[in-house]
């Protein structure tokens, strides 16, 4: 069997510059089907900047990204998200006078068969069936990620945590092979994680979606990432499982610095465990 059969996406030497910023430098990297891939960095290191060359929000200046073997060249957002690529954000992007009913309905637009014409023609055509068999996928949605309670409540006027979840149910509703998670946890408290993670490890498991995700938490990068990669300047400068990452010194020194409390912890831990 060919060594590349369960590789989902694939980007080669990705380089980014905006005028004299090089935002991302000879990135390579490959990501297979059903894994939960995080990348981390400190401020600045070109992590959005990669998931926008992945959406295609932006164009790589050099490099290629393929999608199970075929370029994505040339392919628009909307082009992306029909050929699989769902994407959250880092500043919540909601209609906020919407309810969340509709703003998860928005998820599915491009997987709707009948356009504007055939919408005028409502009651003799297909296009009430269709919306009736995509309002039942996206309640199918709405009680995955049991938000059922505020399912006709404006989006505007939910918690952060809530709205968090109600972006990441849009998302869900592209049928997305595989789904970029741009900081899905910050700004949360305690409990808004822990239920942030859970769901993301529910949509892996049971749905079989491939994870991307950003984020900051080293706890939860340990915990729920297959595999890790570290971005500092653009730079590639580790990749691999994540308890071989965090004890890389490049990363302590270039990312969590030297005296970080989470990896002091975890050497403390060690110490005991062999003492």
């Amino acid at each position: 069997m060919d060594k590349n059969t369960n590789v989902l996406l694939q980007a080669q030497d990705i380089s980014l510059r905006f005028g004299g910023v090089h935002a991302l430098s000879n990135v390579s990297y490959d990501i297979k089907k059903g894994e939960i891939f995080s990348i981390i960095g400190p401020n600045g290191a070109g992590k959005t900047s990669m998931l926008n060359c992945i959406s295609g929000r932006y164009t790589p200046t050099s490099g290629e990204i393929l999608l199970n073997g075929k370029s994505l060249k040339g392919y628009s957002v909307n082009d992306r998200a029909g050929l699989g690529i769902g994407r959250t954000f880092q500043n919540l992007a909601l209609f906020g006078h919407m309810s969340v009913l509709d703003n998860i309905m928005v998820g599915r637009h491009h997987q709707l068969k009948n356009n504007f014409m055939n919408g005028m023609f409502y009651w003799v055509g297909g296009a009430q069936k269709e919306e009736i068999i995509e309002r039942r996928k996206v309640e199918d949605i709405i009680d995955f990620l049991e938000i059922q309670h505020v399912r006709n409540k404006p989006a505007g006027e939910l918690s952060y945590g809530l709205r968090k979840r109600v972006e990441l149910a849009r998302a869900v509703a592209q049928s997305p092979q595989i789904i970029l998670l741009d900081e899905p946890m910050a700004g949360m408290n305690l409990e808004e994680k822990e239920d942030m993670a859970r769901y993301i490890i529910d949509l892996n498991q049971e749905l079989g979606m491939t994870i991307v995700m950003i984020e900051h938490d080293m706890g939860v990068v340990i915990d729920i990432s297959d595999r890790v990669m570290v971005l500092d300047f653009g730079r590639q400068i580790a990749l691999g499982l994540p308890e071989e990452v965090m004890q890389n010194e490049h990363v302590k020194k270039a990312y969590l610095g030297e005296e970080d409390d989470y990896i002091r912890e975890l050497e403390e831990d060690d110490a005991e465990v062999m003492s």
